[in-house]
């Protein structure tokens, strides 16, 4: 597939991209040659290719969630500014 300099200025309009025409001729060289390798590989037999959705194994690396007991208030005020025995006070946010 060839592109055309009207191709490739259309594309540049639809990215919101000022290019020169000296730019134009150059990106369509560029492109035109990209386009051909990317070409190559409709000659690959990939028959026997499972699809992929990602080109390395994924896999959870976090922990498994487990269900434990939660913290006594008194260990989870100590360390705070203020509180008043029962909850964080936060200064105002909203007037």
């Amino acid at each position: 597939m060839t592109l055309t300099p009207e191709d490739v200025a259309q594309v540049a309009l639809l990215a919101r991209l000022r290019v020169s025409p000296a730019e134009v001729e150059m990106f369509t060289e560029q492109l035109t040659k990209i386009v051909g390798f990317v070409e190559q590989l409709n000659e690959l037999d990939t028959s026997n290719v499972e699809p992929l959705a990602h080109g390395v194994e994924v896999f959870n690396v976090f922990r498994e969630d487990k269900v434990e007991p939660a913290l006594p208030r008194a260990a989870a005020l100590a360390n705070a500014p203020e509180h008043n025995d029962e909850c964080f006070i936060v200064p105002v946010v909203i007037e």
